[in-house]
């Protein structure tokens, strides 16, 4: 049986934590599989199968390591990689899989000529660094690290357009989409719960992290104009992050505190999609939109602004793609006026996802 290693900064809620856990637990039976990661106690790892394994650097979150703690594992990232691989991930597998751009594939690229050595590329590597001089040289660190890869695996068409744009690096490339087991996710939104949405309100629910690229701000701006005007729209965010408090503050400020409703982590974010009229994704850059495969499976009617997410959505029929500018999302939600009709759209599959993975893996 081979060894596969996958490696990945935490598994705490998130969308590339999530397809991790899926391929996981669905190649467990056919591989030797370990996960490794720098932090640990991340609400996904309950979910993982008994037979998979798990390497971690610190064995708490990221919120409980000390100052000087991550000032350390930065500083050896980059001065002392291959003393950090050594220790922590050197070990008789036959694919090492870095999972995440960042951390995890600088650590991945140490040399090691007895392993296959794979790296996923989930985001716009553009529009994560960025373009000014500090991010040209994260490029120059970047481009160095995927050249240590026999393969590079992108979850979108433009991934792959904006990764060959910013880091030219001639290696073979493929797509391969998200993967998720859908049965789970149809099982989790079957969970009753307490909490219930307004059944006299057109309810969109997002599920996203509190950061400044899944424009939550913005949403509040066009949300509060369109409340003015009469729109009876009530929206709801799972998520945590960053700008909790700060959104929180412009909710308060905008007088929105009973209609834009953050609903904070929740351990299990499917039942408010299930319950949801719309489901939506109004971020200013994506990958893929794993969350939309979600609402997909579902059966959610999808809204979205235009980013590398319309992949996501491409044929079906259920989804609305809005200009990715503050005029272009208030111009679009103010036509949603109406509950939808019952959805049904054909039914979700994605197991092919998986054998390009097998092929891919090998064995």
């Amino acid at each position: 049986m081979k060894k596969i290693l996958f490696g990945i900064t935490g598994l705490t809620l998130g969308g590339a934590e999530r397809v991790l856990i899926d391929i996981a637990n669905k190649l467990s039976d056919k591989y030797d599989i370990t996960i490794f990661t720098f932090y640990a106690k991340g609400e996904f790892e309950k979910e993982l199968k008994p037979n998979i394994k798990r390497v971690t650097i610190f064995d708490k979150t990221y919120k409980e390591l000390t100052s000087y703690e991550k000032k350390k594992i930065s500083f050896d990232l980059l001065f002392r990689k291959y003393h950090l691989y050594n220790k922590y991930v050197k070990g008789d597998y036959d694919v090492e899989i870095a999972f995440l751009e960042g951390p995890v594939t600088r650590l991945f690229s140490a040399k090691n000529k007895n392993v296959r050595k794979i790296a996923w590329v989930h985001n716009d590597m553009h529009r994560v660094f960025g373009s000014n001089f500090k991010a040209r040289l994260k490029i120059i660190l970047e481009k160095k690290s995927y050249q240590a890869y026999e393969k590079l695996i992108f979850v979108s068409k433009d991934n792959l357009r904006s990764f060959e744009e910013n880091i030219k690096i001639d290696k073979p490339k493929q797509i391969i989409y998200n993967y998720i087991d859908s049965d789970n996710v149809k099982k989790n939104a079957s969970e009753e719960i307490s909490a219930k949405l307004d059944e006299k309100t057109i309810n969109i629910v997002s599920v996203s992290r509190l950061v400044e690229q899944k424009g939550i701000d913005r949403w509040i701006k066009v949300h509060s104009k369109l409340k003015k005007e009469g729109s009876n729209q009530k929206v709801y965010i799972v998520g945590d992050g960053p700008l909790r408090e700060s959104l929180q503050r412009q909710i308060k400020e905008e007088g929105v505190e009973d209609s834009f409703i953050l609903l904070g982590k929740q351990p299990n974010p499917y039942p408010f999609v299930k319950m949801a009229d719309y489901f939506a994704l109004f971020s200013y850059f994506e990958g893929y939109g794993m969350v939309l495969e979600e609402a997909k499976i579902l059966d959610k009617p999808i809204l979205i602004t235009d980013t590398a997410a319309r992949e996501a959505v491409d044929g079906y029929k259920s989804a609305q793609v809005f200009p990715n500018t503050e005029e272009g999302l208030y111009n679009g939600l103010k036509e949603i006026k109406v509950k939808p009709q019952e959805n049904k759209e054909t039914h979700y599959h994605n197991e092919e996802r998986i054998g390009k993975i097998i092929e891919l893996i090998g064995g």
